[in-house]
């Protein structure tokens, strides 16, 4: 049987079929894993463990010996994402009390600000160069739920001991010192972070009912709309500006599979979002498909259009 392969044809296939997964047993089966023992300790009490892992890994990618231009881009597309995304976050919650068309501030906020970066890389190969490839070391600083929560503590949206909030970043802070320190270190957790990730989606998707999000659907689908068109634009026109061909910006118009896990760690830090936290994960989760079937045809329309406008020259 081809299991994985089947996994892989799904758009983010290895977060997004174990967290339904998960959803599922949950919604018909609650009490299936809840036996003690190791199996319980893959339900979502197992999450916080799982996510602290994934983000050690990441911080082992992030080297200090980046070309300059390659950061300068990257950190111009990082802005460009996140501030665009806190812009549209913010309108939410104050112009809309924090909920346009069912999508609340925590869901489009954490969908725009995280972008999937083995679809970034993926997509730079195959249409770009390899400085718009390193052109993700900078904007890997967003993954996980760290800039959310930093956006809705100093919005006075969310109220969060700054303790907290740097025990969400600490695993990624000693990822990138030991990955700096030793280039094996580096390349043996890259390897093995696919690993982590569909046993941090299942946990994730136990805490989920689906009872709860069948209204998500409709408001999801346009999240990721939303996600491709405005911060794709913005993020162009962003890189365009710092001298790349737009292609790293187009690339970077998506949702990070592990941007689902964002609103449950948000609300393990803040109770207060523990009402909206599952809409906003599955929300979320729709953007995640949605840019993941949408993000690589605009980039291959911007790649497109760069070669049209080179061979007329």
């Amino acid at each position: 049987m081809k299991i994985y392969q089947a996994i892989n044809k799904v758009p983010g296939g290895l977060m997004v079929v174990p967290l339904f997964i998960g959803m599922l047993l949950n919604t018909f089966a609650p009490n299936a894993m809840k036996i003690g023992g190791f199996t319980q300790a893959l339900t979502n009490q197992g999450y916080p463990t799982f996510l602290a892992m994934y983000l050690f890994t990441v911080g082992t990618k992030m080297t200090l010996n980046a070309a300059p231009t390659m950061l300068k881009r990257g950190f111009g597309i990082l802005f460009a994402k996140v501030g665009i995304a806190i812009a549209v976050a913010l309108s939410i919650a104050h112009f809309f009390n924090g909920d346009i068309i069912g999508l609340t501030t925590l869901a489009v906020l954490a969908a725009m600000n995280d972008t999937n970066g083995g679809m970034f890389l993926a997509l730079t190969s195959t249409f770009g160069n390899k400085e718009d490839a390193g052109t993700y070391v900078p904007q890997s600083i967003e993954t996980g739920p760290f800039l959310t929560m930093l956006v809705l503590v100093g919005a006075g949206l969310a109220v969060i001991p700054w303790l907290t909030m740097f025990s969400v970043i600490a695993p990624i802070i000693a990822g990138a010192i030991l990955g700096n320190l030793d280039s094996d270190l580096r390349d043996f957790f890259g390897k093995h972070e696919p690993i982590i990730i569909p046993f941090m989606a299942f946990t994730l998707g136990q805490g989920i009912n689906l009872s709860a999000v069948t209204t998500a659907g409709i408001p999801g689908i346009l999240l990721g709309l939303s996600v491709l068109v405005i911060t794709g634009i913005v993020c162009i026109l962003a890189d365009r500006l710092l001298g790349g061909s737009g292609v790293a910006g187009a690339a970077a118009s998506s949702t990070a599979g592990n941007a689902t896990g964002t609103p449950q760690a948000v609300a393990l830090a803040d109770p207060t979002f523990a009402a909206i936290a599952p809409i906003a994960t599955i929300q979320v989760a729709a953007s995640v498909i949605v840019t993941a079937v949408l993000t690589p045809i605009l980039t291959a329309f911007v790649y497109r259009q760069n070669k049209k406008k080179a061979e007329s020259q």
